[in-house]
């Protein structure tokens, strides 16, 4: 117990709190599995002489009972020690007091209780602060309340207590307690979303503590500083730190210690687990083995039901016996007292049973109970979880009006806290329910507010690590995606000739923009695409009104098609087609492309994709000049060469030049005609020792030399000059616009997976990205152009493409041009050589790569789409 004494307090007990990781989306609708912060820990101290020997003994009796987890005794006693020395008139005492009998209510969960102690100790020791023993009473007082504020949901409040606190153990040089008092903040910070500041303190603390020796503050920090660095996606360092803290826990045979660095290793496991490809059946023991050691080594039930939660979520994915694990949670939830974290375990204990299908125990009584706890402790955000998971019941078993009602109780208690996680879950629950029962109009004003919430959130949605806050397509794509159907697909929104409002579909296309923003964010895990931008519209219509854009959306039942022709109003088309067939159609051309003897299931299959997407609006193209079709395409659209598709006579860019858009805006749209060609080239002919698996590249000193041939102003590092470090030597200091890599690389959904490889090994598209960008940021000239010869999609990955997408804008580069597939050395070289004395002629980029693909579509030996198709055009087409 952390005791006070004469202004010190004495650690005989730390207190350990957790972390719903995910805890934003805890009322059901993706509710994730338990993970711990690290404990919260209160200053060391010594020892007090008190004066009178009673209440000493009151006091020492109410420690040893606290330890002892007597917490009713231990407060029976201090209520003792607190009354006589009020009679007494020691003032600093009655504080001290009152302080340690606020820790021993909030062990029994009567958090009213527990406020009242720490503010009559609060303002016994008043304003007039002066010297060394009364600053330090204030900053352990301070973090006594900060604990309380965190137990029942006040993150805002516990932060700003532990910030006084530091700042009073920094004026009377108390460096350790000042540590303390700054790990302690790192977990409001994270609860808060501000995960970067957090992780920037944790650096600052273990630099601190990197030479001292074995202590809890060292664990604590690394185990903080672990989680943290999970939570953003950098799980080998986060393993790395969680190591290390289990280490010194053992070294300090420190039991509550130990379990709750083997309880965030589980959770550390359990995530890495989801990114394998192992089978399901594998990739779970490793955190299961945690999770029971967990269980076995605490005597704590609030971390054993923290393991106990995730091993049951463990097995009701993989499909294993729950009957036992869950009848022990039962349990060790009626030990636990009420607080925001118990109330969290009964609500993840229900919405597990939900899953499950189980209604013994009944998850809406757990939920009940949950919710009373959360009122008696006044948990405003708690009880909005509850209320929204209780509608969410109602919901699934198609109780609509009890649902919606369940659901708008919870949306006016969120009104109270400022909660955008929470808002855009429950407004987009009610705006289904409403869809539901047949009220239109209401639904897409509450989805409205969902996706405002979503777009308020960007800033720390991206600094989230997406397997650990949220699984991204179930939990936010859905969000836009009904929106939009809903904005396309409502009968009142559209004229007497059935065609929909123009505003309407500007804000359906924007909506589609957002969740591709969106996704690059998740790629990233930082906004992007900030900057200056101009429409899309705008160039079509007054730059380049030769262009026109199709925005294809793919919705339940049919693939929705936005078209912007010059100087014309939007226009909807519609394609009736079910989203499964789309995916399974364009999955099986995709593979079709990559393989020139299946020429006739490719042209089948082409041809229905043209059916679908350019059928629809040949009638009104053909009566415009547009001469370029920019796609921006949606889901597996865009594992697709729009070039590819075939009209039964011609494949699309046998009549239309074609680029790609990842959005509605582009960064500066001026054509690079008007500018001297300047290109830094680097290539492998042979890949690195340690990626035995990428065949050699014989054919790039070929495509170099025709680089050069075409007239375009070279820099080159071939083979062993090509590595990471001379590419950002020569990025610095050389004058360029085009950048062109002939090697092997890799397009990921993953970042981690997408790479490029140099002579030194691979290069990580974030690596890469700074590079670049580094660039922009020392000299004038913008990157126009980066050309990708040789890279590929990740085999298997059906969202491989935002890889390519992240790297397009994550370079800065106003356009890239990337092969989806590699393709052989020769044809390569030829294509290549094309395109860029195609451009020196002055026509824009998607003329030039039209020009270059039907050179090599009217060669005898590269007729097939699979050698001209692979290549697209991402940004900037002019």
């Amino acid at each position: 117990m952390d005791f006070i004494g004469r202004g010190v307090v004495e650690v005989k007990r730390r207190f350990v709190l957790i972390l719903l990781l995910g805890s934003y989306l805890i009322f059901g609708f993706v509710l994730p599995s338990f993970a711990n912060l690290p404990k919260l820990s209160l200053p060391q101290s010594r020892t007090l002489k008190n004066e009178n020997q009673v209440i000493k003994n009151q006091t020492d009796e109410g420690k040893v009972l606290y330890d002892a987890g007597k917490f009713a005794e231990a407060v029976e006693r201090l209520q003792k020690a607190v009354q006589e020395y009020k009679q007494q008139g020691q003032t600093q005492k009655q504080a001290v007091t009152l302080g340690n009998l606020s820790l021993a209510y909030q062990e029994t969960g009567k958090w009213q209780e527990a406020k009242q102690a720490i503010t009559e100790s609060l303002q016994l020791q008043g304003l007039n602060i002066q010297n060394k023993n009364q600053k330090l009473l204030l900053a352990k007082t301070l973090m006594i309340q900060g604990k309380l504020f965190l137990s029942i949901g006040q993150s805002e409040n516990a932060l700003k207590s532990w910030q006084q606190a530091e700042k009073l153990f920094g004026e009377v040089g108390e460096t350790n307690s000042r540590i303390t008092a700054k790990i302690n903040q790192t977990q409001a910070l994270q609860i808060l979303g501000f995960y970067r500041s957090a992780m920037k303190i944790l650096q600052e603390v273990n630099t601190t503590l990197k030479s001292q020796p074995d202590s809890i503050q060292k664990v604590i920090s690394l185990r903080s500083f672990g989680e943290a660095q999970q939570i953003i996606g950098d799980l080998k360092e986060a393993n790395i730190a969680l190591q290390e803290s289990l280490k010194i826990a053992q070294r300090l045979q420190n039991p509550d210690e130990i379990s709750a660095s083997l309880l965030s290793l589980g959770n550390h496991a359990r995530i890495c687990d989801k990114q394998s490809l192992m089978p399901e059946a594998y990739r779970t023991t490793e955190a299961l083995n945690y999770y029971k050691q967990t269980f076995e080594f605490s005597s704590s039930p609030l971390i054993k039901v923290q393991a106990h939660l995730n091993q049951l979520s463990l097995l009701r994915e993989s499909k294993k016996d729950t009957t036992t694990i869950i009848s022990e949670i039962q349990i060790l939830l009626q030990q636990l007292p009420p607080s925001r974290n118990s109330i969290y375990a009964q609500i993840n204990f229900a919405e597990n049973l939900v899953k499950m299908g189980i209604s013994s125990p009944s998850p809406a009584n757990i939920l009940k109970t949950a919710i009373q706890q959360a009122e008696n402790i006044e948990d405003i955000q708690a009880q909005a979880y509850g209320w929204g998971e209780l509608g969410k019941l109602s919901e699934l078993a198609k109780e609509f009006p009890q649902a919606q009602k369940l659901t708008e109780k919870a949306i006016l208690l969120s009104q109270n806290i400022n909660t955008p996680e929470i808002t855009y879950q429950l407004q987009w629950q009610l705006g289904r329910l409403q869809k539901a029962q047949g009220n239109i109009k209401t639904a897409i004003a509450s989805y409205d507010i969902a996706i405002e919430a979503l777009q308020a959130l960007r800033s720390d949605l991206v600094a989230i690590n997406r397997d650990i806050q949220f699984s991204f397509r179930e939990s936010v794509e859905p969000v836009y995606r009904e929106s939009v159907a809903l904005l396309l697909q409502d009968p009142t929104l559209k004229d007497q000739n059935g065609q929909a409002n123009p505003k309407i579909l500007d804000k359906a296309r924007q909506r589609i923009e957002a969740l591709q923003l969106a996704e690059l964010d998740n790629f990233f895990r930082e906004a992007c695409l900030q900057g200056q931008k101009v429409i899309l519209d705008r160039v079509v219509d007054r730059d380049n009104p030769k262009s026109a854009i199709l925005y294809p959306i793919i919705l339940a039942d049919t693939i929705q098609i936005i078209v912007k022709l010059p100087n014309q109003p939007l226009k909807l088309y519609t394609s009736l087609v079910k989203e499964t067939e789309v995916e399974q159609t364009v999955t099986k051309l995709r593979q079709d492309l990559t393989d020139p003897s299946a020429i006739r299931d490719l042209k089948m299959r082409s041809q229905q994709v043209y059916k679908w997407l350019i059928k629809p609006i040949e009638a009104d193209l053909a009566k415009t000049p547009v001469n370029t079709l920019v796609f921006v395409l949606d889901g597996v659209l865009r594992n697709l060469p729009m070039s590819a598709l075939f009209d039964g006579e011609k494949y699309l860019v046998e009549k239309y030049a074609l680029s790609l858009s990842p959005g509605l805006q582009l960064f500066n749209p001026k054509p690079i005609v008007n500018q001297k060609l300047k290109a830094l080239t680097a290539g492998l002919t042979q890949p690195p020792k340690n990626f035995p698996h990428f065949a050699p590249l014989q054919g790039i000193e070929s495509e170099f030399e025709l680089i050069t041939k075409a007239g375009i102003n070279t820099t080159s590092l071939l083979n062993e000059k090509f590595t990471s470090t001379a590419l950002e030597r020569e990025i610095n200091e050389t004058p360029f616009n085009i950048v062109h890599l002939a090697t092997h690389g890799q397009f990921s959904s993953r970042v981690d997976d997408t790479f490029i490889l140099a002579a030194d090994g691979a290069i990580n598209v974030r690596q890469f990205d700074n590079l670049l960008r580094d660039r922009d940021d020392a000299r004038p000239e913008a990157l126009q152009l980066l050309v990708l010869s040789a890279c590929q999609t990740a085999e298997g990955d059906k969202r491989a493409v935002l890889g390519l997408a992240g790297i397009a804008i994550g370079a800065g580069a106003r356009s890239t041009i990337a092969s989806l597939w590699q393709i052989d050395d020769e044809s390569t070289a030829m294509f290549v050589g094309s395109f860029y004395s195609e451009l020196k002629k002055g026509i824009s980029k998607a003329e030039a790569l039209q020009q270059a693909q039907l050179k090599l579509l009217n060669h005898p030996n590269y007729k097939s789409p699979s050698y001209w198709s692979a290549y697209v055009l991402i940004g900037n087409w002019l």
